[in-house]
């Protein structure tokens, strides 16, 4: 649905949801225009520890549930790198739903 630019709040609103809608039900491809989304919120050396230590996993177990090194994670969890992007974004989703990096896990016995 196209957006009018002096278009009124109300009216922004209605054509966002109605946009909401035709994506769900799979008539619309979202474009990089229509998605505006916050740079992920950087995450300290302790908060990793924390969200590592809440799935009660080592360094080299979390780093491979997140698909890094465990050096990577090591650093992090140490503050001598930080987090791309990328791996801000998958922090906090595991954060958020750690279900999520723990679905497909086998523990050996």
């Amino acid at each position: 649905m196209k957006h009018r630019k002096n278009a009124s709040a109300s009216e922004k609103i209605q054509a966002g949801l109605q946009d909401a809608i035709e994506h769900h039900r799979g008539k619309r491809v979202l474009t990089v225009r229509d998605v505006h989304l916050a740079q992920p919120s950087p995450m300290r050396s302790k908060d990793i520890v924390a969200l590592r230590s809440r799935l009660k996993v080592s360094q080299a177990a979390f780093a491979r549930l997140l698909n890094v090194s465990p050096r990577t994670v090591q650093a992090w969890e140490s503050s001598v790198r930080k987090p791309s992007d990328a791996a801000l974004k998958l922090l906090h989703v595991a954060k958020r739903h750690p279900e999520v990096l723990l679905e497909d896990v086998d523990v050996a016995a």
